[in-house]
């Protein structure tokens, strides 16, 4: 577990992380996500003594990271990928790390073909590493030490589509075994597949949080699409349902779950020919959250594909 509390760090007039708290559960993914420049990586930096905090506090399962007395089998690290001696193969720099931590040289073996390094890429300079390459030997470092918890910033920095999955269903694997998984990101697509708990933070402070569902329902983004062979049949049975429907094409855009509509044209004998979700997503109510932070100005949404 990961307890993050009252966490600011100021640098003169700046605050990057102002009054950070959260907590990160065993058994469970959580998503760290905000814009560049956000206070993600800060806190990470904090987490595991890279960095002092000006005032607050973090704990990892119960201790401050520098009073574990072998941290890498406690906590596995990835901050960034590049951040090894150039000059190393990536055996040599997991057998550095095997040989700190007391673990046996077989350990070594087990996270490269874990990762899928093959002999001969091991055998490579991290000099010559692609970054896909390095994050794959940076994710083998992190669970060197066989640890309880897992701090990856930005893991899935370089890895193609294929690579993307294998991290997925790696950290998923992790968390099911009862590990702690805190997991930053700007690739809200794919924090959406994997995170059970999602954290958003803008300008130092976490804006919001929760699960996929809460926070959507949180911001009234219940919204279903609806439409049926035959419109007015399909209107009238929404509106005797008592359920808010405002057209949109040859359909309705309703505020409410698409059971409540099936519900509500079944007892009206209308076939429905669309039932999808028309709410905005995770990434629509991140730019919301966060758009006093984006460097870039974000055309309104449209669900059904227009920009307003």
């Amino acid at each position: 577990m990961i307890e993050v509390n009252g966490l600011t760090r100021t640098y003169g007039r700046f605050t990057a992380v102002d009054d950070v708290t959260f907590t990160a559960q065993p058994g469970r993914v959580t998503g760290f996500l905000g814009p560049n420049g956000a206070g993600k990586t800060t806190t990470m930096r904090i987490m595991v003594g890279l960095t002092p905090p000006s005032r607050g506090s973090v704990r990892i399962g119960g201790h401050d990271y520098r009073d574990l007395p072998n941290p890498g089998r406690r906590v596995g690290v990835l901050l960034d990928a590049s951040a090894q001696h150039a000059g190393r193969t990536g055996r040599e720099i997991l057998t550095v790390g095997a040989r700190t931590m007391g673990l046996p040289a077989s350990r070594v073996d087990e996270m490269l073909q874990m990762v899928s390094l093959t002999e001969q890429e091991a055998g490579r300079r991290l000099r010559n590493y692609s970054l896909g390459m390095k994050q794959r030997l940076g994710i083998a470092h992190a669970l060197l030490g066989d640890p309880e918890v897992l701090i990856l910033d930005e893991p899935a920095n370089g890895l193609d589509p294929a690579g993307i999955r294998w991290m997925r269903d790696l950290l998923k694997g992790y968390a099911r075994r009862g590990g702690t998984v805190l997991l930053s990101s700007h690739l809200l697509h794919e924090v959406e597949l994997i995170a059970d708990e999602m954290i958003l933070i803008g300008r130092g402070r976490i804006v919001a949080q929760g699960d996929k569902q809460t926070l959507l329902a949180q911001n009234g983004s219940v919204s279903t699409y609806a439409a049926g062979l035959d419109r007015d049949a399909l209107g009238v049975a929404l509106q005797r349902a008592g359920l808010e429907a405002a057209p949109d094409g040859e359909g309705f855009r309703v505020t409410a779950a698409a059971a409540d509509i099936g519900r509500a044209a079944l007892e009206h004998g209308v076939v429905l020919t669309e039932l999808r979700n028309a709410a905005a997503g995770l990434e629509d109510l991140f730019l919301e959250l966060t758009s006093d932070t984006q460097r870039d100005a974000v055309a309104a949404h449209d669900p059904q594909g227009a920009a307003a």
